[in-house]
C-alpha cells in the first residue's frame, strides 16, 4: 500500500487568478480538494513542502492526510501545474478519498530477476513496453508499484499483465492481456548469440585438452 503522508494546509477565501497570485506572493501554493460528494475546498499549501514532494517522485500516487483547521482530509493529487519557465509549482488539484471508493492510478512497474533471465544472460536486452500501468484501485489500498518477474524468459519471450500478481481489489483498466516487456536478442540475432556462446565454450575447453 502507498505510504500516507501528512500535509498542513489552510483554507483560502478567494478563488480565481487574482486570488491565486496573492497566495503565491505569500510564499504559498494555491490548491483545491474536490470529489467525494462534497463541495470543493480551496486551500493553500507551503511552497517548500509542495516543491519537495513533487520532485521527490511518485507525487501523483501518494495519499495525503491534509490537515485543514484541525480537520483531516484524506486525498490524492490528481494534477499539478508548474511554471512553464522555472518549473516551480503553481497549483495542485487533490481528489478527496472516501472509504470504499475506487480510482484510476498509473502505477509504476518494477522488474525482478532481470539479470538471471536466460535471454539476458545470453546477451539479450529487456525491451520495456510499459513503465507504468493504469489500474483501478481501492482508495484506501493504492499499491506503490507492481512487479514483473522475468524468471525463465529467453529471446522473444514476453511478460504480460496476466502473469503479474496484483493486490486484492486491484484490476487493470485495460482488460486485455497486454504486454509489459519482452526480451530482445542481441543485434546479430539469436544465431549470433548461440555462435558466440559456442565459441566461448570451445575456447574454455581448449586449455583443458592441452593438459592431457
Amino acid at each position: 500500500m502507498a505510504e500516507i503522508k501528512k500535509l498542513a494546509a489552510t483554507v483560502r477565501s478567494g478563488t480565481g487568478k487574482g486570488a491565486a497570485r496573492s497566495v503565491r506572493r505569500e510564499g504559498r501554493i494555491p490548491a483545491v480538494i474536490y470529489g467525494g460528494g462534497e463541495a470543493a475546498t480551496p486551500i493553500s499549501l507551503s511552497y517548500r513542502d509542495v516543491h519537495k514532494l513533487i520532485y521527490a517522485g511518485h507525487f501523483l500516487t501518494t495519499i495525503f492526510e491534509i490537515e485543514i483547521d484541525g480537520k483531516a482530509e484524506r486525498a490524492i493529487p490528481r494534477d499539478y501545474q508548474l511554471d512553464v519557465v522555472r518549473d516551480t509549482p503553481m497549483h495542485v488539484d487533490f481528489l478527496r478519498l472516501k472509504s470504499g471508493s475506487k480510482l484510476k492510478v498509473g502505477v509504476p512497474v518494477h522488474f525482478a530477476n532481470v539479470e538471471t533471465a536466460p535471454g539476458i544472460k545470453r546477451g539479450g536486452s529487456i525491451n520495456i513496453v510499459l513503465h507504468t500501468v493504469e489500474l483501478l484501485v481501492p482508495a484506501d489500498n493504492i499499491p506503490e508499484s507492481i512487479t514483473a518477474d522475468l524468471t525463465g524468459l529467453d529471446f522473444n519471450d514476453s511478460v504480460h499483465i496476466g502473469s503479474i500478481a496484483l493486490p486484492e481489489g486491484v484490476t487493470p483498466v485495460d482488460k486485455s492481456n497486454f504486454t509489459i516487456a519482452t526480451i530482445s536478442p542481441p543485434a546479430g540475432g539469436a544465431a549470433a548469440a548461440e555462435a558466440e556462446a559456442a565459441a566461448a565454450a570451445a575456447a574454455a575447453a581448449a586449455p583443458a585438452k592441452g593438459k592431457k
